[in-house]
């Protein structure tokens, strides 16, 4: 029992030295770095566009109404139909204005046997006056009986087009070519010239109009950014896409027809037009559509994944980036627009940095990191694939590993 404190003693010693021991091992254990997911960025040229709500309009519209009064005897189309430009669509009993039209032939045919017979009497009048055989007053009054006889004829036939185009005109034609709506009336129903109620109504297709309305404001600052240099306009055709109400795409590219030259004063608002090819009659008018406008090209600019962003206290865009000696750098990026699943950055970056994709809320500004390339693919703001090959060493020992071996995935 005298020995018990001494082994004690000895014991408390020899862990007390292996306890040094793990800590000098622990504290020379070298720290893990952690990992990121980094892309590279490169500066390109980006279509600036705006999506704008609107609506499909048919480009021609003709509501056909009657020329002449009378009985419906006949209609030759079907409701909903096609018909091309110059198809009969209804027929008026033609009766009465037959009967006019044979009156004014016979009125023209008298009016020009009296013309021979005046022409003789003038020709002999001047022959005769020649000798002094006849007055000067009676060649006169020949004179003014061939002008009264020529001025009937033309008379004659004045009336007998008139006649004619009434006689026409009970033959109501389609004045354009398109669809086709309901008729308002039926066989055997009384319509007059001029009546405000139309027969039916023809709509053109295809083109198809689509109007969207532009805010003010955008207009505003789109035209200062052409005047600066910003950007570049794409010509007079600006492209134009359509989403359809279902989300599916219109297979046809349009092209901006007209600007509005007045601003809406309850809306603040401008209307766009655009023209589209219709040629499988897919739109018609009335439908809600987004249109997709190509307002220019943006040179020398960089799209940032928006995972990669992030919002500070003070509400600034920050991103955070692995810079040349493998440490993170967290800077303010000045982002313009949303891109699809990226942002717009115009300035805040060089060709060639490296932007933090994933991980960037597991380390901070200042720590080493292990960052490997990735792709993203710009449709769905997903990483898409991922390199093989860690960067351990710092990634400015060759340029072109960081410049050439990330591509940003765009959606065609």
């Amino acid at each position: 029992m005298r020995f018990f404190p001494v082994a004690l003693l000895s014991g408390l010693l020899v862990l007390s030295g292996c306890s040094d021991s793990s800590s000098e091992k622990a504290s020379s254990a070298p720290a893990v770095k952690p990992e990121v997911n980094v892309m590279a960025l490169h500066p390109t040229s980006v279509a600036i566009t705006a999506l704008l709500p609107g609506r499909t309009a048919a480009s021609l519209i003709a509501e056909v109404r009657p020329q002449v009064g009378g009985i419906i005897r006949k209609r030759n189309f079907q409701e909903g139909g096609s018909v091309k430009e110059g198809d009969i669509l209804y027929e008026i009993d033609p009766a009465t204005f037959q009967a006019t039209y044979d009156s004014q032939v016979a009125a023209l045919q008298k009016a020009e046997g009296a013309v021979p017979s005046a022409q003789a009497k003038v020709d002999r009048y001047k022959g005769l006056s020649q000798r002094d055989a006849v007055s000067q007053q009676d060649l006169d009054d020949a004179q003014s009986l061939l002008t009264q006889a020529n001025a009937d004829v033309a008379s004659a036939k004045a009336a007998l087009d008139a006649a004619r185009i009434n006689l026409e005109y009970t033959k109501i034609r389609a004045p354009i070519g398109g669809r086709v709506g309901a008729s308002t009336v039926t066989v055997g129903a009384l319509v007059t010239a001029g009546q405000t109620t139309t027969l039916t109504t023809i709509r053109q297709i295809d083109p198809i109009n689509v109007d969207v309305t532009q805010s003010s404001t955008n207009l505003l600052k789109l035209r200062r950014s052409i005047e600066d240099g910003r950007l570049k306009t794409s010509g007079a055709n600006v492209s134009v896409h359509l989403t359809l109400e279902d989300g599916s795409s219109y297979k046809q590219v349009g092209r901006i027809e007209f600007l509005d030259a007045a601003v809406e004063e309850t809306t603040g608002s401008v209307t766009v037009r655009a023209e589209f090819p219709n040629p499988d009659q897919l739109l018609l008018p009335g439908v809600y559509v987004r249109a997709t406008i190509q307002e220019g090209i943006r040179d020398n600019s960089f799209l940032v994944p928006q995972r990669a962003v992030s919002r500070n206290t003070k509400g600034e865009a920050t991103a955070k980036f692995v810079g040349g000696d493998g440490k993170v750098e967290e800077r303010i990026v000045s982002v313009e627009r949303s891109m699809g699943n990226s942002w717009l950055v115009s300035q805040g970056i060089k060709d060639g940095e490296r932007v933090v994709v994933e991980g960037s809320q597991r380390v901070k500004a200042g720590q080493d990191v292990i960052a490997t390339d990735v792709i993203v693919n710009d449709a769905t703001g997903e990483i898409e694939e991922t390199s093989q090959s860690s960067l351990d060493t710092p990634v400015n020992q060759t340029a072109d590993a960081a410049a050439g071996g990330v591509k940003l995935a765009t959606k065609d």
